[in-house]
């Protein structure tokens, strides 16, 4: 590969968080007549993720937005969490600590994906 050459960024995932992250908020949305989805829709806040091979981005907000992006080579330590009601509903979150002084946790929380193969994608 030659100096000026540069890796292809290909992106690993993109998405929002699950407007029904788990078990217990489908039943309470089901028993509030379906009225607890827009609490959840407005909880969720406009969040959307982009992870790729060399970064994550977190892009955050309904009217105003907030972008925050961390390069890869900063994470120092993946966390991954897919309690029970999330595993039932195919959602998990990934936690990151990072080097980075500005964003130094990244939180990706509610995540429609294999948070597994993702981890391993990204370690």
């Amino acid at each position: 590969m030659s100096a000026n050459t540069q890796p292809t960024e290909l992106t690993i995932y993109e998405g929002s968080p699950s407007l029904v992250p788990g078990l217990g908020s489908l039943l309470l949305a089901i028993l509030s007549g379906g009225l607890l989805l827009l609490y959840f829709w407005v909880q969720r806040g406009g969040t959307t993720y982009h992870i790729t091979t060399h970064r994550i981005v977190v892009e955050s907000g309904l009217f105003s937005k907030k972008l925050e992006q961390v390069d890869l080579y900063r994470v120092n330590d993946f966390t991954v969490e897919r309690p029970f009601s999330q595993r039932v509903m195919g959602t998990g979150n990934l936690t990151m600590t990072t080097f980075d002084k500005s964003t130094p946790i990244v939180n990706l929380v509610d995540m429609r994906t294999d948070v597994v193969a993702l981890y391993e994608q990204c370690a």
